[in-house]
Order: C-alpha cells, then sequence, then structure tokens
C-alpha cells in the first residue's frame, strides 16, 4: 500500500512539475533577451540599444491598431456593402424614391419649378443645413441650434438666382404648413404642461404671458406712431408684430430640459411653455384685432370685442374638444395611442385652419392648446407614448417651417432706398442727431413708395393714410 501511495503522489506531482518547467523556461528567455541586450562586459545596455527595444515594443503595440483600421475598411468597402456606406445608400435610395413616387402621381408639379419640387427640395436642404450647423462646435459655447441652419438654407435657396428660378412655393402651401406646423408645435406645449406647476404657478404665468407682450406691443406702438408718424391701428399693428413669441423655438427647449429633468421641481418649463404659449396667441388675437379696426368700417367697440370673443371660443371649444378626446377613444380599444395621436393632430389642425376660414384666427391656437392639456390630464400614463408620436410629426414640420420662414426673405425686393439708405449715405462726415437720422430714414421710404399706396408722396401725413379718391380696404 505504501509504494502505491507513493506512485500515486509521483503521478500528480508529474503535471505540475511540467507547469514548473514551462514556467522556468519563459523566464530564461526573457533572462536571454535581457542578456543579449546587455554589452559584451556584462554592463546594462545603453541609450541606442534601449531606444531599439522601446520601438520594437511600440511596433508590437501598433499592428493591432493597424488590423483593426484594415477590418473597418474592409467592413466599409465589403460587397455587399456595410456600415456607413451601407447607410448613405440607403438614405439616397430613400430620398431618390420619395421624389419618384410624388413625380408619378403629379407629373409636372414635382419636376423644377413645380410647387411640389419646391417643397422637396426646401425640406431635404433644411434638413441638411440643420446637420451641417450642428457639426459647427464654439470653444465655451453651447452648440448653434439647428433651426438656424434651417432658417440660413431656406434664405440661400429663395435669394440664389439659378436655384431660387426652380425652387418656387406658392404663397397657400406655405402658409398651409407654416399653420400645420403651428399646430402641432402647440399640441406638443399643451401636453408638456404639468399640472401641478401650473396650477401653483397660475398667477406668474399670467403675468409672465401679457406683461411682456402688452408692454413691448404700447411700447413699440408709442414709438412708431410720434417718431415715424404711423397711425394708432398701424403702430399697434407693429407692436403685436414685435412683441409675439414663437413658440417653435421656446417649448422644444423646455422639452428638452423637462426630460432632463432641469427646473422640474420648481415648474420652470412648464411655466415658460405655457407662458410662451398664451404670449403668442395674445399677440396673435392683438394683431388681428387692430388689422380689422384699420381695414373695417364697422363699429371701433365691435372690433375690439371681437378679441374678447375670440378668446371665449377658443376656451369653449378646446374645453368641449379636450373632455371629448379624454373618453373617446376608449381604453378598452385596440392600437390607443395612435388613435388618440390622429385624433389630437387632426383636431388642432381643423381648430387651426377653421378659425381662419370663420374670421376668428386667435381662437384656433388658444382651442389647440387647451384641448391638449385637457387630453394629457385625462390619458394619464399612456401620455407619453403619444408624446413620442407627435415629436416625430414636428421633426417633419420642423425643417418645412423654419425652412418656409427663411425663404420669405428676399434680398431682390429690398432696395437701397427702400430702407433710406439713398438718404443716410452721407452722414459719415457730419454731426446729425438720431432724431435727423429717423427723419430721413422715414423720408426715405416715403420716397421709395415702401408702403406700396399709390398716394404717397414726400410731403404724405399721417391722416391722409389711406386718403384718396379710390381708397379702398383692397388698397
Amino acid at each position: 500500500m505504501g509504494d502505491e501511495d507513493k506512485t500515486i503522489e509521483h503521478e500528480e506531482l508529474e503535471p505540475s512539475t511540467g507547469v514548473n518547467h514551462t514556467t522556468s523556461t519563459c523566464q530564461e528567455t526573457q533572462e536571454e533577451t535581457v542578456m543579449n541586450l546587455k554589452g559584451i562586459d556584462g554592463n546594462e545596455p545603453t541609450e541606442g540599444s534601449s531606444n531599439l527595444f522601446n520601438s520594437s515594443e511600440i511596433r508590437l503595440q501598433e499592428t493591432p491598431t493597424e488590423s483593426n483600421r484594415f477590418q473597418r475598411l474592409r467592413q466599409t468597402f465589403a460587397c455587399p456593402p456595410h456600415g456607413s456606406l451601407d447607410r448613405v445608400i440607403t438614405n439616397v435610395t430613400i430620398v431618390v424614391l420619395l421624389w419618384a413616387v410624388v413625380w408619378s402621381i403629379t407629373g409636372s408639379e414635382c419636376l423644377p419649378g413645380g410647387n411640389l419640387f419646391g417643397i422637396i427640395i426646401l425640406f431635404y436642404c433644411a434638413i441638411i443645413g440643420g446637420k451641417l450647423l450642428g457639426l459647427i462646435k464654439l470653444p465655451t459655447l453651447p452648440p448653434l441650434p439647428p433651426l438656424l441652419g434651417m432658417l440660413l438654407a431656406g434664405f440661400l435657396i429663395r435669394n440664389i438666382p439659378v436655384i431660387s428660378d426652380n425652387v418656387q412655393i406658392k404663397h397657400k402651401w406655405s402658409s398651409a404648413l407654416r399653420s400645420i406646423a403651428l399646430s402641432i408645435i402647440l399640441v406638443r406645449a399643451g401636453l408638456g404642461l404639468d399640472s401641478k406647476a401650473l396650477k401653483k404657478l397660475k398667477g406668474v404665468c399670467v403675468r409672465l404671458s401679457m406683461g411682456p407682450c402688452l408692454v413691448e406691443a404700447c411700447t413699440s406702438a408709442l414709438l412708431a406712431h410720434f417718431l415715424m408718424g404711423l397711425p394708432w391701428q398701424w403702430a399697434f399693428i407693429l407692436g403685436f408684430v414685435l412683441g409675439a413669441v414663437s413658440p417653435a423655438v421656446v417649448v422644444p427647449s423646455m422639452l428638452l430640459l423637462q426630460g432632463g429633468g432641469y427646473g422640474v421641481e420648481k415648474g420652470v418649463p412648464t411655466l415658460l411653455m405655457a407662458a410662451g404659449s398664451f404670449d403668442d396667441i395674445l399677440a396673435i388675437t392683438g394683431f388681428n384685432t387692430c388689422l380689422g379696426m384699420a381695414f373695417s368700417t364697422g363699429s371701433t367697440v365691435f372690433n375690439v370685442l371681437r378679441g374678447v370673443l375670440e378668446v371665449i371660443i377658443g376656451v369653449a371649444a378646446g374645453s368641449l374638444l379636450g373632455f371629448f378626446i379624454q373618453y373617446f377613444p376608449s381604453s378598452d380599444q385596440d392600437k390607443l395611442v395612435w388613435k388618440r395621436a390622429f385624433l389630437i393632430l387632426g383636431l388642432s389642425v381643423l381648430a387651426v385652419f377653421s378659425s381662419v376660414y370663420f374670421g376668428f384666427p386667435g381662437s384656433g391656437g388658444l382651442c389647440t392648446l387647451i384641448m391638449a392639456f385637457l387630453a394629457g390630464l385625462g390619458w394619464a400614463s399612456k401620455k407619453a407614448e403619444v408624446e413620442k408620436i407627435i415629436s416625430v410629426a414636428w421633426d417633419i414640420f420642423q425643417p418645412l417651417l423654419f425652412g418656409l420662414i427663411g425663404a420669405e426673405v428676399s434680398i431682390a425686393s429690398l432696395r437701397p432706398e427702400t430702407v433710406g439708405c439713398n438718404r443716410i449715405c452721407g452722414f459719415g462726415h457730419s454731426k446729425i442727431t438720431w432724431r435727423e437720422t429717423v427723419r430721413r430714414i422715414w423720408n426715405g421710404c416715403v420716397d421709395s413708395s415702401i408702403f406700396g399706396h399709390p398716394h404717397h408722396s414726400p410731403n404724405w401725413k399721417s391722416a391722409d393714410w389711406f386718403a384718396g379718391p379710390q381708397a379702398s380696404p383692397e388698397s
């Protein structure tokens, strides 16, 4: 038994002996490598030999990196392609296919000079402009917003001669697309409102929405009336145009902050989204009220009360539609989220367009905002899924909105005399007060017929704004 035990122990020790022998062999090889780098007299390696050793290590380290790059290139240019090349080919195919499908249906409308061709080109260019501007990184500054690139793309399309001749969009289509974008962004604002924060900050919201808009509109109206001589109606029209806040700029930024958790505890995103949306609705109502007073021959009191009537109609219609969407469709239906998203988008677009048709343009936006807010209260947990679908719709109409806004600016229609430059070119060598500057700019505008009225003259006065033998609302 003792001999058998010794035999077993000897067999168990043999593998470990082999392992130790292998380890010692590796160590000897490393020692030989080091000894080979020593000098003949057994001293430590010199500086040149150590550099040679380091360079060999570097080459060994660079070999995997080069192989990874080679593999990446092989994957990019493989057949069939993969990676970025495959992505580029797919996107280009989608773009061309979209144009081809529209062309096969509409024919000449999708060829250069056609309306649909202009919309498609503007849409693509606005997306590319937003992407390119997002790549610009300035030190110590936040990234530039994509909407700036979309505006620039529309501006360039309108003002480059060859492109502007082939990319043309009818005004009716442009106005309709912008109205749809407005309805979508107001839906996003209404769904993004926090009821608890809004209830706590309702007083601040009213002051923030009405105060800056009215103060800016009144200040601009006073300056326009006393410095430029505009009639009070047109002065307030200018004031409400300048005092409006763009929800298309404010709402997406606040939704990003709200999604990141910034200011949610204090209710800052909700406050700014609600105040910005109501500010825009107030500016639209004030603008249309003053415009009706400027062109209408009816009672001034009726035109003022018409603005109040727009608010009442908007609140009533929005409340009714909001409660309707809360219960229809019911929660036991299939594809519930898609049905709710379709209903709220369809009703919002209908509210905006029908309010313009019936002569109450300010009520459409207010109706959309209240309807989306009440619908979000009833949907509770399902609201986030609807918001995702609405955000996809906004991603489609955002390039169209800002691209169309940029395309509205035409340099060809701005002559130097239009802005009074022919009267202020000689200011450099003389001391002229700012009142004289404003007077010369105004006279230049009048002389160049910037207002397009056939009865304007250098001696024009504010009382004669619509004076003339054939003055009419059309003129």
